[in-house]
């Protein structure tokens, strides 16, 4: 029983010691071991790695991967017209150098971002004002950003990091220029919508006109050829008219008194009425009138 308690003993005295002397160096770490206070070895190759146990030494652990660091805030910057512009830019970092960025800022990576982020500015705040703001929209962007890494070059060998890349996020006016653009735009659209409007309506106004010369052309045209061919209907008619009476004077003479007569009366709903100014009874009046004998004595 003894020799198993003491079998157990140092296997978890072996765990302990093993647990405070070896350590795992991760692909994407670098590791710092201390020794009293002072940095002994700094370790970049992954694997199982050994030190004495602590407080002798310990170990420190950097992340080795790239950092993005945003712009903390939108300053103004004057370009070199006197517009103030609104900038959000991006720097994308790493560690070089562990001794070097421990001493100047620790183990810590928000501290070495702190001390970053105004000298990022302060580049870029000197390369956006030897430009205007067309070239810094647009032509000289990319000159602009491999401007600011060439300023960063010597800060970020001191903080013991190497820049990668350097990103403009978004370039705006400020608030009273952005308004002033706007309201300028505004009113230019308006005046071109206005423009439109009052030549669509100069438009639709001929268009109208012409329409209605049309219709008075097209009207008066068919009202012509339609005195035209009432003109031909009727020349025609008159002239089958005198035929058909040349050749039978007899059944003319009959027709028309069969005309009269039927012109005489005039149908009201089902029943026959004599018609009064008829010129049947117009002629009767005349004969009564004229053929009246006198009294007699």
């Amino acid at each position: 029983m003894n020799r198993i308690g003491i079998s157990l003993v140092s296997v978890l005295l072996a765990i302990v010691i093993a647990a405070s002397t070896l350590f795992v160096v991760d692909q994407r770490q670098f590791a710092v071991v201390y020794a009293l206070g002072e940095i002994k070895e700094v370790i970049s190759e992954p694997g199982l790695k050994f030190k004495l146990p602590a407080p002798l030494q310990n170990v420190v652990f950097l992340d080795r991967r790239v950092q993005t660091l945003d712009s903390p805030e939108s300053r103004p910057i004057f370009t070199a017209e006197k517009k103030s512009l609104v900038i959000d830019w991006l720097v994308k970092w790493r560690i070089t150098e562990p001794r070097q960025f421990i001493r100047n800022n620790g183990v810590d990576i928000r501290n070495a971002e702190n001390r970053l982020s105004p000298i990022v500015q302060a580049a870029l705040n000197e390369e956006v004002t030897k430009r205007t703001v067309g070239a810094v929209l647009s032509t000289e962007r990319e000159k602009v950003m491999q401007g600011v890494i060439q300023r960063l070059a010597d800060d970020a060998k001191a903080f013991g990091i190497e820049i990668v890349d350097v990103r403009i996020k978004r370039v705006d006016f400020s608030a009273n220029i952005t308004d002033s653009v706007y309201r300028r735009m505004e009113s230019e659209r308006k005046r071109v919508a206005n423009e439109l409007r009052s030549t669509g309506g100069a438009e639709g106004e001929k268009i109208r006109a012409d329409a209605d010369r049309q219709r008075e052309i097209i009207v008066a045209e068919a009202y012509r050829d339609a005195q035209k061919i009432k003109g031909e209907g009727d020349a025609k008619a008159s002239a089958l008219y005198a035929e058909a009476f040349g050749r039978d004077p007899q059944f003319a003479q009959f027709y028309r008194s069969l005309e009269a007569y039927r012109a005489t009366f005039r149908t009201k709903g089902d029943v026959m009425v004599l018609d009064p100014s008829s010129d049947f009874f117009k002629a009767m009046r005349g004969s009564n009138a004229g053929g009246a004998s006198a009294p007699r004595k």
